[in-house]
């Protein structure tokens, strides 16, 4: 139950930061006026979206090491920018720490039984 939890808080959060990025870059703040190649960011972010929904473990353990550069970019965009782009940074940073915790939870929640140690 709380593992089916941990997967859906992933993969709506891993999908709105998809959306994010590609909106950002091209309509809502775009660094260059009429969009930018920068939403280009939001193409890594579909390698582990598949094996999320299909619940495969591996991949709940090394997405929190890819999501790890969009928190770095987030903060320092959150602290350069102004208006928008700072919410929209902020934003980031927020849709990428959901889903630090909910896939880590995930694997850790998923993970096999450690045999019992017969040592007394």
């Amino acid at each position: 139950m709380i593992a089916r939890i941990a997967q859906t808080l992933t993969c709506v959060a891993l999908i709105a930061l998809i959306f994010l990025c590609l909106l950002w870059e091209a309509r809502l703040a775009p660094i260059r006026p009429g969009g930018s190649l920068l939403m280009l960011k939001a193409l890594p972010l579909l390698l582990p979206l598949f094996g999320l929904l299909h619940g495969k473990r591996y991949t709940y353990q090394w997405t929190p090491f890819l999501l790890l550069a969009y928190l770095c970019e987030g903060i320092v965009r959150a602290w350069s920018e102004q208006h928008l782009a700072r919410a929209l940074a902020l934003t980031e940073v927020l849709l990428c720490l959901i889903v630090i915790v909910a896939a880590s939870a995930y694997a850790r929640l998923t993970r096999s039984p450690l045999p019992s140690s017969s040592l007394q």
